[in-house]
């Protein structure tokens, strides 16, 4: 990619930051201050430039995921309230999901340059989510807070390959700066691509405990792979007989291998139902039913409610 090429996206890109709306609106609970989607209703993906020199914000919420990459020199950012502030280094993530609270202060004797990438929540939930349901500590990130509460939860690491996260946020910012008809067809899949390069980036700096008995190693697996998971993958996975598979487990779990899928599907469901905005057909898929009906059934059965209209 041309230097000058790159130059002009990110003036361009800072230009237009300055016309989005960041306005701050008052919500029903006291105090809280939140900043709705600020692009274009019809987009997925807003890619943002910030660039300043000792500026900072008053204290918000957002109603969007996002993540925002030190590009170029250091900022400070408020988590909490209560004012936890943690130093955001050059080619660092500091991620948040909706309704997560956050105040940005950049340091006066430095230029800083972030690069955001905004998704909305429909498109994170249906595209995103799902890629990371293996590693339960990210899945639960982004799952929590539930649409209508706030958090002052947020993540952020240093990147171990940041030349990757970089040329992945470079061309989409030369993409977004030149909007077409097409340009979020081009940056959904330059956005999952970013995301899994985090998810597996933050997997390895923050591995999982792991389990110490082959049962346990098991109910690990098979929570990594809800929406298609068979006991004969699991005994091709373990290199064991599925008859020893199923004796295992049930002799140091107290559930046959059926039992315990049906829980884990159904606890997963649930999370998905009270914290996203997707359809019950859309949970459905994620959790390894194919027919809605099959799955609407189910988690009646379990529950004695419907996944909808009632509190879980």
């Amino acid at each position: 990619m041309e230097k000058k090429t790159l130059e002009k996206a990110i003036a361009c890109l800072k230009e237009r930051y300055d016309s989005l709306d960041w306005s701050q609106h008052e919500t029903k609970k006291a105090s809280k201050k939140i900043v709705y989607w600020p692009g274009d209703p019809k987009e997925d993906i807003v890619v943002t430039v910030h660039k300043s020199k000792g500026a900072g914000e008053p204290f918000h919420y957002h109603d969007y995921f996002y993540f925002n990459y030190a590009y170029k020199g250091s900022y400070d950012s408020f988590g909490s309230e209560s004012g936890c502030r943690v130093t955001i280094h050059e080619n660092e993530v500091y991620a948040g999901q909706p309704f997560a609270g956050h105040a940005l202060c950049t340091p006066d004797n430095q230029e800083t340059v972030l690069i955001g990438l905004l998704v909305q929540k429909s498109t994170f939930f249906r595209a995103f989510l799902p890629m990371v349901s293996s590693n339960s500590r990210l899945f639960r990130f982004f799952l929590e807070p539930s649409t209508n509460q706030f958090s002052d939860t947020f993540f952020r690491f240093q990147a171990e390959d940041p030349d990757v996260l970089k040329s992945l946020l470079e061309i989409m910012v030369v993409e977004y700066a030149d909007k077409r008809e097409d340009t979020q067809e081009i940056l959904r899949p330059l956005a999952l691509a970013f995301f899994l390069q985090i998810a597996r980036q933050h997997a390895r700096l923050f591995p999982a405990p792991k389990a110490a008995r082959p049962s346990e190693q098991i109910l690990e697996y098979i929570g990594g792979h809800l929406e298609s998971v068979t006991l004969k993958d699991v005994a091709l996975r373990f290199s064991y007989h599925p008859n020893y598979i199923s004796a295992l487990l049930r002799r140091e779990l107290g559930k046959t291998f059926t039992e315990i899928l049906l829980t884990q599907r159904m606890e997963r469901a649930r999370l998905l139902l009270q914290g996203t905005d997707l359809t019950v057909e859309a949970v459905a898929r994620l959790v390894g039913y194919k027919d809605s009906g099959n799955f609407y059934k189910a988690f009646r059965e379990y529950y004695h409610r419907p996944p909808r209209g009632a509190s879980l």
